[in-house]
């Protein structure tokens, strides 16, 4: 190992992946590992599922940083909601129980913060000035600020409201799939969604993450809005890069 290598682990609400991280390039070593998310996702059987996938990458040198991206607000080490886990998370001293359980310290920050860092550095916002955000179309909705490369944590677009409800079980990649839409149904809704976060932020750049952005071409064009909008460069493998990115100091 060297130690422009790190290990990524990011935990999401269907699936838990982790890999050996190229820190000069932002690029995956080797095989990427996934397994579930636990059913209910609760604190002591996610840890579980994340022993198993560090088991399974075999990286024994606790000289190697580790990073953990998760879906939650992070403030100071303590998971502040509970987006698609466990309520048992809200005011949980997480990155504590994390460093307990897996005995040594880590990297602990929001899952689409992650993303925002892999891409700010290694992908669709590198060398990007101004304000980029970064939004996640998955099971959710994640989101990252960045100004001038420097991440503003803790950003939860996909909670804006939308008839009384969180605007991700509207728009995320998840309600498309859950009522079987149209890429240009689908494309109307993040019409709104977008609009209404180019009126409230005036970006320089939005850029779109998450596995549905591997199908860019089919709902991108059909958006119509002032700011540039581009696919991200590490689609799913953006938390991983991020996490593993933000445990090298």
């Amino acid at each position: 190992m060297t130690k422009q290598q790190a290990v990524g682990v990011d935990i999401g609400g269907t699936g838990i992946k982790a890999a050996l991280v190229d820190l000069e390039h932002g690029a995956l070593i080797g095989d990427r590992v996934r397994i579930d998310t636990p059913r209910g996702a609760k604190p002591a059987d996610v840890l579980t599922a994340v022993r198993e996938v560090l088991h399974r990458l075999d990286i024994t040198d606790q000289r190697v940083s580790l990073g953990v991206a998760f879906p939650a607000i992070v403030r100071h080490g303590r998971t502040m909601s509970a987006a698609n886990v466990s309520d048992d998370w809200i005011g949980f001293e997480a990155e504590k129980f994390f460093e307990d359980g897996l005995g040594r310290d880590i990297a602990f920050t929001n899952d689409a913060d992650a993303a925002g860092i892999a891409e700010a550095r290694y992908g669709a916002a590198r060398d990007r000035n101004g304000l980029v955000i970064l939004t996640t179309l998955g099971t959710g909705i994640g989101s990252a600020f960045l100004y001038d490369g420097v991440l503003v944590p803790n950003t939860e677009l996909g909670h804006l409201q939308h008839n009384g409800h969180s605007i991700e079980r509207w728009a995320a990649y998840s309600a498309k799939e859950r009522e079987d839409l149209s890429w240009d149904a689908w494309a109307q809704r993040l019409q709104s969604f977008y609009s209404h976060i180019e009126f409230l932020f005036s970006p320089d750049l939005i850029v779109v993450g998450g596995g549905v952005s591997k199908h860019a071409k089919e709902f991108l064009p059909l958006l119509a809005l002032d700011t540039p909008i581009l696919a991200a460069v590490h689609r799913n493998a953006a938390g991983i890069i991020g996490a593993a990115s933000l445990s090298h100091r």
